[in-house]
């Protein structure tokens, strides 16, 4: 088995106004085929020191490779967070003709 060129990002925002938007430009842009906006998740982690806690939408983008350095630096430019959490996983193997949409919908800049 070959891997596949799809991958799968992973981020939080702060709220589902927020994460429409990014979800909505990344498509829009043809970065990503498809964006999951999950439902409110309790986030418990450790920033500056101190253990806080703090509500986030979570994001699943599916894109490719070719295309994963625009999405992760366009992230990093209109995420609010500091330090945002982006996390690319590959996709090892999946329905042949959904990845195959996902590479068709991110193979070219959308006009």
């Amino acid at each position: 088995m070959q891997q596949s060129d799809v991958v799968l990002v992973l981020t939080t925002l702060p709220d589902a106004e927020q994460a429409i938007v990014v979800a909505s430009k990344l498509v829009e842009l043809g970065l990503a085929a498809c964006v999951h906006v999950g439902a409110p998740v309790r986030s418990v982690y450790r920033w500056q020191g101190v253990v806080e806690q703090a509500d986030e939408i979570p994001l699943r983008i599916k894109s490719t490779r070719r295309r994963q350095a625009e999405l992760l630096e366009l992230l990093a430019s209109i995420h609010p967070y500091e330090v945002p959490e982006v996390i690319v996983v590959p996709v090892v193997d999946g329905h042949a003709p959904y990845l195959e949409w996902v590479r068709d919908v991110t193979s070219a800049p959308a006009s």
